[in-house]
């Protein structure tokens, strides 16, 4: 090999004296080729090595920021957004000082038949008592029937998720209230502006707005949850109250126990359940890895359809490793559960605010 080379050089510069060129031509070409070689040999090294990396899916990061990180900006249509802009409200629930203890589980289940809370009932008259936990029981996972660990679970989660989704619904209404006046009042303005930041949205553009603020399907939601903490039973969601999975780099969070110390992602780590449920809306609502989902949601309201969380959890495959197998999860999930019963429950009113909407 090193007598190929040699060979090949000598032929190299023979072809230089030949064309009668002189020595200092010779040097500088021998210097630029010394130069491009330095320069080229990092490049392939590295291509080489791309091949073998295993990309990681970051689209469980809220926005790829973080919620103990408020003074941090991030940038995208060439403005600069606030990220307690975007995020303020869900820091207003994640900074709630909880001084309640937790309870347990025969506690909660006591709760739920004083207030004749059962999800039969639910999927017979559609309504669910607003009965808002903070924090899952650590006694969860030591229910051994499998059914009736699920629908405890299911009776915790279900009102956070109807509840976010109410937040919602009384967003967006007022939103094409907006859109089908002439003008707005300065008041109607601001609120618009505060929902573009808290959308992401520095271009102002009422159809992004619109398909980006969107209810998720109750039993999407519910699936997700259940798939991400195994029924509430999970660390993260025991020790974080993370009921969704979702990722932070550099904010407050659990590190996955097979993860490098000082290297990879954390688990994102909430004080209140209900933090969690609202991380999890904001970012399917606004990640860009989920746009084809608020795409396909925006045609079922366009055709005047429910919106089917079958087909919607198609747009989801990029929310997990596993790709198309997490969507077919997810729908056996709903489809063995009953989960679409929930779709259309409504929550009981805590007070005069959501009373229009049941």
């Amino acid at each position: 090999m090193k007598r190929n080379f040699l060979s090949n050089n000598f032929k190299f510069f023979r072809f230089f004296d030949q064309k009668n060129l002189g020595s200092i031509p010779r040097i500088f070409l021998s210097s630029l080729l010394v130069i491009l070689f330095f320069y080229m040999t990092p490049i392939l090294v590295n291509f080489s090595k791309m091949k073998n990396i295993e990309f990681q899916n970051n689209s469980k990061a809220v926005l790829a920021y973080t919620l103990n990180n408020k003074k941090n900006g991030i940038s995208g249509n060439n403005e600069t957004l606030d990220e307690n802009d975007l995020l303020v409200d869900i820091f207003s629930l994640n900074d709630l000082e909880t001084d309640t203890v937790r309870l347990n589980a025969s506690t909660i289940k006591q709760l739920f038949d004083d207030t004749n809370y059962t999800l039969k009932d639910v999927r017979e008259k559609k309504l669910v008592k607003p009965v808002a936990l903070t924090l899952l029981p650590n006694e969860i996972k030591m229910i051994e029937n499998t059914k009736k660990r699920k629908e405890f679970f299911i009776q915790i989660v279900l009102p956070l998720i109807l509840k976010e989704n109410n937040n919602i619904k009384v967003d967006r209404k007022r939103l094409f209230t907006i859109i089908n006046k002439n003008s707005n009042s300065k008041l109607e303005k601001k609120w618009l502006d505060r929902k573009y930041k808290q959308y992401g949205i520095p271009s102002k553009d009422l159809s992004i707005l619109k398909k980006r603020m969107d209810e998720i399907p109750v039993s999407l939601a519910i699936a997700q949850a259940a798939k991400e903490t195994g029924w509430g039973t999970s660390r993260f969601a025991q020790e974080g109250n993370a009921l969704f999975g979702q990722w932070t780099w550099s904010g407050e969070g659990l590190k996955p126990k097979d993860a490098d110390k000082n290297e990879g992602h954390k688990v994102m780590k909430f004080n209140v359940l209900q933090a969690s449920v609202r991380a999890y809306q904001r970012n399917i609502n606004t990640h860009s890895t989920y746009k084809n989902f608020r795409e396909a949601r925006a045609k079922l309201r366009d055709m005047g359809k429910p919106l089917d969380s079958i087909i919607l959890a198609e747009y989801l495959n990029e929310y997990a490793e596993t790709g198309n197998q997490y969507v077919e999860v997810l729908q056996k999930i709903i489809k063995q559960n009953g989960l679409k019963d929930f779709d259309d429950a409504k929550l009981l009113p805590s007070s005069k605010e959501f009373e229009s909407l049941i």
